[in-house]
């Protein structure tokens, strides 16, 4: 059967399960979709999700998709090398860590990101600059994981990596903006506030097949 995965360039979600594709060394055809030509409302894509949004993974006729449901089926589906961990323990512990940063990261984190992509949505100093300290302290909390180990959860690259990287790297693209500049000195430079997560970060980038994730747009 054929993989196939549907995306858009940066992404985050869509980002999530390139990086467990290529972690995984699965083949798969890659359909990028433009945003800006709404492709990912076309037909073809309501049909395999009606709510019209991407990541969407068809593996033969089997089709599922929102980014961690996919990667819990791939990781059923193709098991090795496993990033729900290799025991029952290690894979409750990956996805507390990744319910965490659901519930207590992910609002605030897209808050930021929402405001220096989407400008025309108007900017609240005072939201922003609260969801940055929210940001701050619960990337304090991975920084201290960081600090005693290679990877979020236990000694191998995993779903709790897959899910926070990509939102990390699209948060720090938003605070290298010039009009990000006065609320990014809470934050960077991140090899001085967070240098832990900044090695993760190298460790990432040195994977194997990383260079086919990141986005293409990006690039210019």
């Amino acid at each position: 059967m054929a993989i196939d995965v549907y995306w858009g360039s940066g992404d985050a979600y869509s980002w999530r399960v390139l990086l467990a594709l290529e972690y995984k060394r699965l083949a798969y055809g890659s359909h990028l979709l433009q945003f800006s030509k709404q492709e990912h409302k076309s037909p073809q894509i309501l049909a395999l999700n009606f709510r019209g949004r991407v990541p969407i993974l068809k593996d033969g006729e089997y089709v599922v998709f929102e980014s961690v449901a996919i990667l819990y089926y791939l990781d059923l589906k193709y098991p090795q090398p496993p990033i729900f961990g290799r025991t029952p323990e290690e894979a409750g512990v990956i996805m507390r860590v990744i319910c965490e940063y659901q519930a207590y990261t992910e609002p605030f984190l897209e808050k930021i990101i929402e405001a220096f992509f989407t400008p025309a949505r108007g900017r609240r100093s005072d939201d922003l600059a609260n969801a940055m300290h929210v940001v701050a302290s619960e990337a304090r909390s991975i920084e201290a994981r960081l600090s005693k180990s290679d990877w979020v959860v236990g000694e191998s690259f995993s779903a709790a990596d897959i899910v926070i990287f990509p939102a990390l790297q699209t948060l720090l693209r938003a605070l290298s903006k010039p009009d990000a500049r006065e609320l990014s000195t809470r934050f960077l430079p991140l090899a001085v506030n967070y240098p832990a997560l900044a090695r993760w970060i190298s460790r990432v980038e040195a994977l194997p097949g990383y260079e086919r994730t990141y986005p293409p747009h990006w690039r210019s």
